[in-house]
């Protein structure tokens, strides 16, 4: 049952993270493949789905990620959405809005994929700053506020 809700919740997650069609697709092959295979993910937080059928175009390796304070909760990003630390998203300084990336933290091999929708970090040798949701599923060390990380964006 427990694993029913969970597979559910993971698919709401993702379902909702990508609103583009072929991804999706993919992605509930994947959860289907998993499912016959008996290779379900326990949580959202354990992992993000490996699909070698997900198309990666490297971007950076050795990146610094940070996350958001609780204080911008209910504000406006830069593409007009209402942010919240909740979510998967994230703020780079090039990246086009709605642009999907895969976060992996180089410490503990954790990803997450999160959806650009404003601009930032402001601090000097920061790359991305992510929401605290997302920045802690793939932190090791549960203290820290900045993290090496790898990023890739996810093509259609």
């Amino acid at each position: 049952m427990k694993k029913t809700i969970t597979l559910f919740f993971l698919i709401a997650v993702i379902g909702f993270a990508f609103s583009k069609g072929p991804v999706v697709d993919k992605i509930k092959a994947t959860i289907n493949t998993m499912k016959t295979s008996g290779n379900t993910t326990k949580t959202a937080k354990d992992s993000v789905i490996q699909d070698p059928k997900l198309k990666l175009k490297f971007y950076k390796k050795d990146a610094n990620a940070s996350y958001y304070h609780d204080k911008f909760n209910g504000r406006r990003t830069a593409s007009g959405a209402k942010f919240s630390n909740d979510g998967y998203t994230a703020a780079h300084r090039k990246f086009p809005f709605g642009t999907k990336l895969k976060v992996t933290n180089q410490a503990s091999g954790k990803s997450i994929i999160v959806e650009i929708n404003d601009r930032g970090p402001f601090s000097r040798g920061r790359e991305i700053d992510l929401t605290k949701k997302g920045f802690m599923e793939i932190a090791k060390n549960k203290g820290i506020g900045v993290m090496v990380v790898t990023i890739e964006e996810i093509v259609d």
